[in-house]
């Protein structure tokens, strides 16, 4: 889990100057929003380009910023949007495309924290993974910050700019999705 207050100091200390406060930033969540990348975007390697653009995007933004208990839901939504703005791009094929080294579906397993490589075989893993894939834009969103993120309903709240009963129906489709896709790959077995 993310110390907020840390997050506050650091944003505190950029804004008075200090420019390694941002690189503390960077090493504080660069694995978090690459996964959250991942997850929407699919080929690590777009993961990748969007993540640097993300941290572009918080370093340009970073002085104007009102250091709040909410950064890290700030820092997701910049996240969200800038992999909305890479799926919009007409080279992207999102979804589809595999990985440069053809495996279509693997996570950065030192840093996804979830779900635990200590007790699901690689198979699983890919299996949750495309059905997290498969949930819309919605739905995905709300079910990284909640189940992959941690973060609270209130937190998504703030980083999707939705009502917390918005925040907890869509949490509830898409486990109930991802339950359906899951019984549907098992019987498939």
């Amino acid at each position: 889990m993310i110390d907020k207050n840390i997050d506050r100091l650091l944003v505190e200390r950029f804004q008075k100057g200090d420019r390694s406060a941002f690189e503390e930033i960077i090493c504080r969540h660069q694995d978090r929003i690459y996964n959250i990348c991942r997850y929407m975007l699919i080929n690590p390697s777009d993961a990748q380009d969007a993540a640097q653009e993300v941290f572009i995007k918080l370093y340009e933004n970073l002085s104007g910023f009102s250091p709040s208990p909410y950064f890290s839901s700030w820092l997701y939504r910049i996240a969200f949007n800038t992999c909305i703005d890479h799926k919009r791009r007409p080279v992207h094929e999102y979804l589809n495309r595999a990985s440069p080294d053809g495996d279509d579906f693997a996570l950065d397993e030192s840093s996804a924290p979830w779900p635990d490589k200590s007790l699901e075989s690689k198979e699983l893993n890919s299996a949750i993974f495309k059905a997290i894939a498969g949930l819309s834009e919605k739905l995905k969103t709300v079910i990284l910050l909640k189940d992959i993120e941690g973060l609270s309903y209130e937190e998504i709240a703030e980083a999707l700019d939705i009502s917390m009963g918005t925040v907890k129906s869509r949490i509830s489709r898409a486990r109930e999705e991802l339950k359906k896709a899951l019984k549907d790959l098992r019987e498939q077995y």
